[in-house]
């Protein structure tokens, strides 16, 4: 049977030219349509009856019920599986039943299922009160999302960011307690997300998977906290995990070797940390690294500009704009090259470093005589450095939107 071949890639070839023509479809159609009446999400699309016109594969259907028309729902569905996340809202605009197969997240979860690989990396940046853009580093394509429904308080006041699967984090604060926000790239809509145990700002944090970390930070009193949450994303739950050794805010958190870390930042207003703390998952407990991260911080010092690429750790230090590599072994950090742009002017605030995929992006403000513009450059660690330079590329460019990046967060596989 068709649905038996090992090869995916001869599965697509298959029907290609079907897939191909219903995703130019919706150039044209995504102009016109309008929002679908909300629907149940889960198992909605397989809770469609025979009037639905749901192609099992027998002859009372037209070709013009299945999915893609030739096909039964099964084949095609493992071909749609296939298809960038980017174009699901694109998909959804086909048709009632592509909507409801998009809310669903069934496609989304074959996709998982099936194990290929997310090659689009979003980079989620905010530089004005104007709202959040993405940018598709695979297509070189900007997208402004959708606003946020929050209220005055929260969009003012200083927010962090993380993206854990296919899913956009900001934490921040509303006029009595702090808050979170959730913007699902399926779903292409804001929502407000359940609180931590114990509500945080200025904490350490890093993603994997489906899953992600924090850790340390200050309570809504200001006092230094040592706890740490982990997010599952499937279900949207925090749940608590053993305490750190020492409390830390203006931090920053990493995941490397399946294990998180967290590095720099201060116990108190006079007290910076130097040592880095690593959580086993499995074990469920935390480790001390003394003189993991000697550039220590400073009260008005960004937290550790930090980024892992293939299980390598890179940071860039503030004031010399030096990007540099992490020995494990050692213990120690060794110069690589130098930032395109200056972390110094603003002590590290202001752009953000960050990894996708293969590569490192730095995105930052830069003025010239054009005006004001944020530039996304990348490097590719396995390129290596010349001579003390690194090799930085020009990814997007983002015109008319200042010079200072408030928050940013990569999405990838």
């Amino acid at each position: 049977m068709l649905l038996q071949l090992k090869a995916p890639s001869l599965l697509i070839w298959l029907c290609w030219d079907t897939l191909y023509e219903f995703l130019g479809m919706t150039k044209e159609i995504s102009l016109n349509c309008s929002m679908l009446e909300d629907e149940k999400k889960e198992d909605d699309f397989w809770k469609m009856n025979s009037r639905d016109g749901v192609n099992v594969g027998g002859s009372r259907f037209k070709p013009s019920d299945s999915l893609l028309p030739g096909l039964i729902d099964d084949v095609a569905l493992n071909c749609l599986a296939w298809v960038s996340r980017s174009d699901y809202a694109s998909l959804s605009c086909i048709n009632k039943r592509y909507n409801k197969l998009i809310k669903s997240g069934y496609l989304y979860g074959l996709r998982k299922q099936l194990g290929i690989e997310e090659k689009d990396h979003w980079v989620y940046l905010v530089c004005d009160l104007r709202g959040w853009e993405a940018f598709n580093t695979t297509k070189k394509k900007w997208m402004a999302l959708p606003k946020m429904p929050c209220d005055e308080c929260f969009n003012h006041a200083d927010k962090e960011s993380l993206a854990v699967d296919c899913e956009l984090l900001v934490f921040g604060r509303e006029l009595l307690d702090f808050a979170i926000w959730k913007y699902n790239l399926i779903f292409q809509s804001w929502v407000k997300c359940q609180g931590m145990n114990r509500p945080r700002c200025l904490f350490g944090s890093g993603s994997l998977g489906s899953i992600a970390i924090v850790a340390g930070g200050s309570d809504k009193n200001g006092n230094v906290l040592k706890s740490a949450e982990l997010y599952d994303s499937a279900s949207g739950v925090w749940g608590l995990l053993p305490n750190m050794h020492t409390p830390r805010r203006l931090c920053s958190g990493f995941f490397m070797d399946g294990k998180f870390y967290v590095i720099g930042g201060m116990s108190s207003p006079a007290v910076s940390l130097t040592c880095g703390e690593e959580y086993d998952l499995e074990k469920r407990t935390w480790r001390k690294i003394e003189g993991m991260y000697p550039y220590v911080n400073r009260a008005a010092q960004a937290p550790p500009l930090v980024a892992v690429v293939d299980n390598q750790l890179y940071a860039v230090e503030h004031v010399t704009n030096m990007v540099k590599k992490y020995d494990k072994e050692k213990n120690t950090w060794n110069d690589l090259g130098r930032l395109p742009v200056r972390a110094d002017s603003s002590n590290g605030w202001g752009l953000a470093f960050k990894a996708c995929g293969k590569q490192i992006l730095i995105v930052g403000g830069q003025r010239g005589p054009e005006g004001e513009a944020v530039f996304l450059n990348s490097w590719c660690p396995k390129s290596g450095a010349r001579n003390g330079t690194l090799d930085w590329q020009v990814l997007g460019v983002k015109e008319h939107v200042g010079v200072f990046v408030y928050n940013c967060a990569v999405m990838g596989c």
